[in-house]
């Protein structure tokens, strides 16, 4: 393999803004798929077959050389410690201890372990190159899967984990994946390329004069490249924290009742986070550029990511409780109190899932394998899914009835059979007073697939009425009566003079049907009956003052007179006496 020309093609620097924020999608995809298990809830999992051989032990690589992360870490607690000797493990070519042969006290003999020494002194030299300009990628960039980065443009067996500075030029340190020691196993060392490199460098005799000088040293650093990093963060902290409360104190004076405000709220709840979490990358930049110990630098360095992971989480936190206090108290001044309360549990969720996420990820920046802690929450939110199915079907069906409002609280609507007030939307179901003053909660799951009539949704009100009058009433006269109601409906203020009619209908049983078709400007249920009433209280009174009854269900009987002289049938007709002809009985009596 041409090593060379591979990694001529690229010297990428690490990009720990586009790593990050292509974690945090990672994490967000499992948490979306733990929250979404129910949707897998009914398929069947393969039952494995048992196998007919006795499972083998996994050989172990006790030098955690199976990730470019492991091995990048492993490396470093060498160097820290100052065991030479083991970091000379991570170099390509170094001889595996377990093919040298063992010495009385069980370390390998000196006489077979030449090529440890010239690795112990390869792993000298990487820690002076790295102390001295050069620069390893942040914990949390580095790949932590067996197959390492495929999609960073190199070999799949090559990984770059960072630069140092050789005569002038960066030279990149890159990782091989090599086959090794006993049972060829597979194991992430310092490549050929970069060896032979490292052998070319030399330090500057600042440099070692410097490494030949004992200093005061802290977890395998000095104490003052542990004081200039920690100086560094604070001050680029403290710079840009100031730098958010100028923005907020102009914006204050600028923006008339700030208060109020929507943008200066949301500008207000994102800049402390988003101060510290610009610091922390910022951080990244200038601490890479920085001569001092590597270990003090890598170290701070996973702090630095894991400060950027809270700092997103905080920046996302304010930015969710912001735009929930907005939209709830836009709901509570429309009287939507049901959908405050939804928007209130929303809130809820979408931080509880976002804990979840920054957790994640945080444990992963400790070097935490959170896989299969995922799988476990996986399984237990699919059994939790399957358990609480009803509930979560009614928590959507509110989440769908709150987004589409066909009923709020007060209205009186036809729920299926049930006819009532709406009294309350809550997250599980609606209460719902019935006419006979009983309640009956209906589930929002049921809800949301039913058939909904919202009485108090209408904009008018039907007037629609068939007045018969008798049939001693001629053309004449209906054209009279029907040129009377439409003059009324006409004058009527409250009834829509476009869609309003009177018309004769036809002929019925008992009585000639006129139509009254009219709709009353109003939405109160109330207000619509006064109208109903008035209207037909006019309608009444102008039939009397034309002289036409309002017809009544008549019937003939016929009566078959005994002995009568021609044989016949005499019919006599059953009506109703009026009050005139009483009054006249009575003056004769």
């Amino acid at each position: 393999m041409d090593f060379g020309a591979t990694l001529r093609k690229t010297t990428m620097k690490p990009n720990p803004i586009s790593s990050i924020l292509r974690r945090l999608f990672v994490h967000a995809v499992a948490v979306m798929a733990l929250l979404t298990g129910a949707t897998v809830a009914h398929a069947q999992l393969p039952t494995p077959e048992p196998s007919e051989t006795a499972p083998t032990e996994a050989l172990v690589d006790t030098f955690e050389r199976q990730t470019p992360r492991s091995s990048v870490t492993a490396l470093l607690n060498a160097l820290a410690a100052e065991d030479y000797e083991r970091a000379a493990r991570y170099f390509a070519g170094t001889p595996d201890p377990a093919t040298l042969p063992l010495g009385d006290e069980g370390s390998p003999a000196t006489d077979a372990s030449e090529g440890l020494v010239q690795g112990a002194d390869l792993a000298r030299k990487l820690k002076l190159a790295l102390d001295s300009g050069g620069m390893l990628r942040p914990f949390a960039v580095l790949s932590n899967a067996p197959d390492g980065d495929l999609e960073d443009g190199l070999d799949p067996l090559l990984e770059q984990v960072g630069t140092f500075q050789l005569e002038g030029s960066e030279q990149p340190i890159i990782l091989q994946r090599v086959a090794a020691g006993e049972g060829k196993l597979l194991q992430w060392r310092i490549s050929l390329e970069t060896v032979s490199a490292l052998e070319d460098w030399s330090p500057s005799p600042e440099v070692a004069e410097q490494s030949e000088e004992k200093a005061i040293e802290v977890a395998g650093a000095p104490v003052l490249d542990w004081l200039l990093l920690i100086g560094v963060a604070v001050a680029l902290f403290a710079a840009l924290r100031l730098l958010a409360a100028a923005i907020i104190s102009v914006l204050r004076r600028v923006i008339p009742e700030h208060s109020s405000s929507t943008v200066f709220r949301l500008i207000h709840a994102a800049l402390p986070p988003l101060a510290l979490y610009v610091a922390t990358i910022a951080f990244f930049y200038v601490a890479g550029t920085m001569e001092v110990s590597i270990i003090a630098r890598q170290q701070l360095l996973r702090g630095a990511g894991i400060a950027a992971w809270l700092s997103l989480g905080w920046f996302l936190f304010r930015l969710i409780d912001a735009v929930a206090r907005m939209a709830s108290e836009r709901m509570n001044r429309a009287e939507r109190r049901q959908a405050a309360s939804v928007i209130t549990l929303l809130r809820r969720i979408a931080k509880l899932t976002l804990l979840v996420m920054i957790f994640i990820a945080v444990l992963d920046t400790f070097g935490v394998d959170v896989t299969t802690g995922i799988a476990a929450l996986g399984i237990g939110g699919l059994a939790l899914a399957l358990g609480a199915q009803k509930t979560i079907e009614n928590l959507v069906g509110s989440v769908t009835i709150i987004g589409d409002h066909p009923v709020q609280v007060g209205d009186a609507a036809q729920i299926g059979d049930t006819f009532g007030t709406v009294e309350d939307v809550g997250m599980r179901s609606t209460r719902v007073r019935t006419i006979n003053r009983t309640l009956v909660t209906i589930p929002n799951g049921f809800l949301a697939g039913e058939k909904i009539e919202n009485f108090s949704a209408r904009d008018q009100f039907l007037f629609k009425h068939v007045i018969g009058v008798s049939y001693d009433t001629d053309a004449e006269k209906m054209s009279e009566v029907l040129a009377a109601f439409r003059t009324i409906l006409a004058e009527n203020d409250h009834v829509l003079e476009e869609d309003a009619r009177a018309r004769f209908i036809g002929f019925g049983e008992s009585a000639l049907n006129i139509e009254i078709f009219a709709y009353f400007r109003t939405a109160s249920f109330a207000e619509s009956l006064e109208m109903q009433e008035d209207l037909l209280l006019a309608l009444m009174r102008k039939l009397k003052e034309l002289d036409v009854e309002i017809a009544f269900p008549t019937r003939t009987l016929h009566i078959d007179a005994c002995g009568s002289a021609n044989g016949r049938s005499a019919a006599i007709p059953m009506v109703r006496p009026s009050q005139e002809g009483n009054k006249e009985n009575d003056g004769e009596m």
